[in-house]
């Protein structure tokens, strides 16, 4: 590794989301590839306009293609879901490579493991052009995650692969994706492997009020002492819902819990700041009334972990077969449906 950069300058760089849905494969494989050009030509101007510190760069969820509207698993992984390996990876890794950044996203993913299928995927490319992190999503509303495929995927990945943390010269990083950040025990886990800063891509409702998420981010920084630099969409471009509902509110939130820097409605370099990590390392060392990682007791909660499942893992694995299957979108509501029966069940026996 490089030297260490100590201090240094992070974006959340909040740009607008053009939706695929209308488009046939071809013409949303352009439309992906001329939104990366285009998060080429803001990244290399927001560099030069905050200064030449910026190191890190992180843009919003599905920066590239919008979310799937009534497409099937199927349809969204064949018009949506990009290669490991493949040109939108290569584009993005130039980026990072010209601006000599660390850039953060998400995206929808395909794996050779899993054909037909796909993974929402937050990933973190080195300025040398290196995908160094893939983290996959890992709660989701109404997409395939790891956990639906728990066994096949541990026996393929291992589990180093669910909470990567990469140590890099500007500190320990990690993602967290969009309404993950509800989940505490994600940024947790990320914390407990080293994660000094967790980049979450995000696409929220706009509000003046604090909403869930905002609230969410907040306590997630406090709680484990880490920055936390979120990036919204700058609205979603022809999408049925108006394009500014889901906009605005990036974030840099210190270790403390304070709010560096935040972006109004828009495209907007405006949430920059400044990451100190000798300030971070010096408050993670002091004991006090702040420093909540110094009281955490782990053994307390192993218990109540380990003998309740709520949502079972290995849902798209056929028990008769032990291969995977490609749901419909209805599995995921019908398994969340039984979820919330059984959890009715298991709370009045207790």
């Amino acid at each position: 590794m490089t030297k260490e950069t100590q201090h240094y300058m992070a974006l959340s760089l909040q740009l607008n989301c053009p939706t695929i849905n209308g488009l046939s494969v071809e013409d949303s494989r352009n439309s992906m590839m001329k939104t990366i050009e285009k998060i080429g030509f803001h990244v290399n101007g927001s560099k030069a306009l905050i200064g030449r510190d910026t190191k890190l760069v992180v843009l919003p969820e599905y920066f590239m293609t919008g979310y799937p509207l009534g497409e099937s698993i199927q349809e969204w992984t064949e018009k949506a879901a990009i290669e490991i390996d493949g040109a939108e990876y290569n584009a993005l890794s130039s980026i990072a490579q010209e601006n000599d950044v660390f850039l953060s996203g998400n995206a929808y993913e395909k794996d050779e493991h899993f054909p037909g299928l796909y993974f929402q995927t937050s990933f973190i490319i080195s300025p040398s052009g290196e995908v160094i992190l893939r983290y996959r999503r890992l709660i989701s509303l109404y997409a395939p995650t790891p956990h639906d495929v728990w066994d096949k995927y541990l026996e393929v990945y291992g589990e180093e692969s669910i909470f990567p943390v990469v140590d890099t010269e500007i500190g320990k990083l990690a993602c967290c994706a969009s309404e993950e950040i509800l989940y505490p025990e994600i940024c947790r886990a990320h914390t407990l492997r080293g994660a000094e800063i967790i980049l979450h891509s995000s696409s929220e409702v706009a509000s003046n009020d604090l909403t869930p998420k905002d609230v969410a981010k907040r306590a997630r920084a406090i709680e484990n002492l880490v920055y936390l630099v979120s990036c919204n969409s700058g609205g979603i471009i022809d999408s049925p819902i108006p394009t500014n509902s889901v906009d605005g509110m990036s974030k840099i939130i210190d270790y403390r819990g304070t709010v560096l820097a935040s972006s109004s409605i828009g495209e907007t370099m405006a949430s920059n700041a400044e990451i100190d990590l000798p300030a971070l390392r010096r408050y993670r060392n002091r004991p006090g009334m702040s420093n909540m990682l110094s009281r955490q007791r782990l053994e307390l909660f192993q218990g109540t972990y380990n003998s309740i499942s709520i949502y079972p893992p290995n849902s798209l694995i056929d028990k008769k077969t032990g291969d995977f299957f490609i749901p419909e979108r209805t599995h995921f509501s019908n398994t969340q449906k039984n979820v919330l029966d059984n959890l009715q069940k298991f709370l009045k026996s207790e």
